[in-house]
């Protein structure tokens, strides 16, 4: 269930535009996160990345709890995708201002990336929804 609620608040970072457009008095709160951005989206990626080892050491579970474990992988790709569009600038100036190979690699992607921020927050809200929905189901 925590999965799905992070997930629900990076999506909602991720597209601020859809939060403003339902709340506008939202913007004030917005602009308290907004420096934090890079942190938050470090700490996601990470999390995210996290996730995925996890769930592909726990490949077992996807014969006995298949629709979880197919969850969890989705949640984990998105998490670390998001935290990492969020946290670029954060990623960057930590790891990859080292090797000059690994910024172009990281720049690379993250302009492969960018276009579809909207896309992955409003799937990150989605699939936030359905994760704790699932947990309840099928671990609840």
């Amino acid at each position: 269930m925590i999965y799905g609620l992070t997930l629900i608040i990076l999506g909602i970072l991720a597209v601020p535009s859809l939060l403003l457009s339902k709340k506008p008095n939202a913007k004030e709160l917005l602009d308290k996160i907004t420096p934090y951005q890079g942190w938050i989206g470090l700490i996601f990626c990470i999390w995210g990345i996290w996730g995925i080892i996890s769930a592909v050491l726990n490949l077992g579970m996807l014969g006995s709890f298949p629709i979880w474990w197919i969850t969890w992988i989705a949640v984990s790709v998105v998490t670390a995708v998001l935290g990492f569009l969020l946290g670029y600038g954060m990623i960057q100036e930590m790891l990859l201002s080292k090797n000059a190979e690994a910024m172009k690699k990281g720049e690379e992607l993250r302009a492969k990336l960018a276009p579809l921020q909207g896309k992955f927050g409003i799937a990150a809200i989605g699939l936030g929804v359905w994760a704790i929905i699932s947990s309840l189901m099928f671990m609840g």
